[in-house]
């Protein structure tokens, strides 16, 4: 698989094949698109004391949604993880994938933006969902619009489509 850069990235917006559609808040670095995040989180409920890992597993089950704004922040407590979306809606084609990965700057507080789930099928419709985790010592504030990640996109050998239950996803 070969990684876009910028120049590859444009071409493909302007054929229509990636689609984003937050163009206003677009920016694009060399070889990824940085991605803003939504304004509503989903925490763990506080009376879970066991969850069974299993096939048929429902995560709004054993979580809340919770509506965040400039002035009504999101606290990431240290060892706390959340559920949040990406404001932008990324469409792909059958023959480009992508992945999910952190900035440096948030990195470097201990703050990772998804557990093991960075993968971005062909084919998918979607608001990326990120698992963000607080893994340093300090609270970390959290509002909504602010370029929490990136998007690294790449060609795949051959065409497959995502037909799995997020592929259109929207909330986390």
């Amino acid at each position: 698989m070969t990684v876009l850069t910028k120049e590859k990235i444009l071409k493909e917006i302007k054929k229509g094949r990636i689609r984003i559609d937050c163009s206003s808040c677009l920016y694009i670095g060399p070889g990824s698109i940085d991605f803003t995040l939504g304004d509503i989180v989903r925490i763990f409920k506080k009376n879970i004391t066991l969850i069974q890992a299993a096939e048929d597993l429902d995560y709004q089950k054993i979580t809340k949604i919770i509506k965040i704004t400039k002035n009504k922040p999101f606290i990431l407590h240290p060892a706390q993880t959340i559920l949040a979306s990406t404001k932008e809606k990324l469409t792909l084609p059958s023959n480009l994938c992508g992945w999910i990965e952190g900035r440096s700057r948030f990195a470097r507080l201990g703050m990772g933006v998804h557990v093991s789930a960075g993968f971005i099928q062909p084919g998918t419709a979607n608001h990326p969902v990120l698992e963000i985790t607080n893994l340093g010592s300090i609270p970390i504030s959290l509002v909504p619009g602010i370029k929490i990640c990136q998007v690294i996109l790449e060609r795949c050998d051959g065409l497959a489509i995502y037909q799995g239950k997020f592929k259109h996803q929207s909330q986390p």
